[in-house]
């Protein structure tokens, strides 16, 4: 489906949370470095997420109930799309020590299985 067939087949509400969520995916370029990469990912029946990986290695992502409303929200914003968060995306990504510790608190601080 062509992102022309996708955005017109919307619905007046999905055009607006389109929209909405496009604004969202501005401001986090526009406050991380003026401009963002995003990779649309189906997750389910019910959502899609969009990630982004800012100018700056900020990274942050949005949801969207249906990919073409993610579509729409990414060609309204104005970011680069990518296909895919490949390794080269991946290394732009800045990390921050809150993600460091949280990860592995997660491996160390968690319950371990019986031995």
């Amino acid at each position: 489906m062509s992102e022309e067939t996708s955005t017109a087949a919307l619905s007046a509400g999905d055009e607006r949370r389109a929209r909405r969520t496009a604004k969202h995916i501005s401001a986090f370029a526009a406050a991380h470095g003026g401009s963002a990469e995003g990779v649309v990912e189906y997750v389910g029946r019910i959502s899609t997420r969009i990630v982004l990986v800012a100018a700056d290695g900020s990274w942050g992502d949005q949801m969207a109930p249906s990919p073409a409303v993610a579509d729409r929200a990414v060609e309204l914003s104005g970011i680069t799309r990518r296909d895919s968060f490949d390794g080269e995306l991946g290394l732009k990504v800045r990390t921050s020590a809150y993600e460091w510790k949280r990860m592995a608190g997660l491996q160390l601080g968690g319950t371990q299985p019986a031995a």
